[in-house]
């Protein structure tokens, strides 16, 4: 295995999508490269990536945030694993999950996509669903609710008031799982 890792953050291109609940994997990388100092630049596979290096370990990271709507996020995903020359057990997707309650973050490899078309299309343009997925939690609607129309909405004043330790704990998650693991990453966040 490779010490690069792509990270993609799942989201919707556009200002209008900036603070929805479907833009967390957008949120999260741009955390990581907060972090670390890193910027992001345009590249040429349809994506704005920024490039870092963990401290502990050394380990490169590749953050992409795909510059296409949500259900294409295939495309630039396998273009950047391309291009950097990266198997699908380096990269990791961070995106929204309406299965888990808000503020929870919950890691797993391979699986279903649970009706994420964002997933859908990165794991039949990767030719795979083995790659690794940190799932941030946004809750399910309320009552009969589209699920849809929820993730499109942006996160409620309540659920602002915790979505930086959301978005914190899904980095950390990120990292931990490049450092240590996902044993080690699921025994911690789960």
């Amino acid at each position: 295995m490779s010490d690069t890792w792509l990270v993609v953050g799942l989201g919707n291109t556009g200002p209008g999508y900036s603070r929805n609940r479907h833009n967390i994997g957008y949120m999260v990388v741009e955390e990581l490269a907060s972090r670390h100092g890193a910027t992001f630049k345009t590249h040429k596979a349809k994506a704005l990536i920024a490039t870092l290096r963990l401290p502990v370990g050394g380990h490169k990271l590749i953050l992409a945030k795909p510059s296409v709507f949500m259900n294409l996020s295939g495309g630039p995903t396998a273009a950047l694993a391309k291009f950097y020359n990266l198997q699908p057990e380096n990269v990791i997707a961070v995106h929204d999950e309406i299965d888990i309650p808000f503020d929870t973050v919950k890691l797993k490899h391979g699986g279903g996509e649970g009706g994420h078309n964002g997933l859908r299309d990165i794991s039949k343009t990767l030719g795979t669903k083995d790659y690794y997925r940190v799932r941030a939690g946004v809750g399910r609607p309320p009552g009969r609710a589209d699920a849809a129309s929820h993730v499109l909405r942006d996160f409620s004043t309540a659920e602002n008031k915790n979505l930086p330790f959301l978005i914190d704990n899904a980095a950390d998650a990120v990292e931990l799982l490049v450092t240590d693991g996902l044993i080690a990453a699921q025994d911690k966040f789960h």
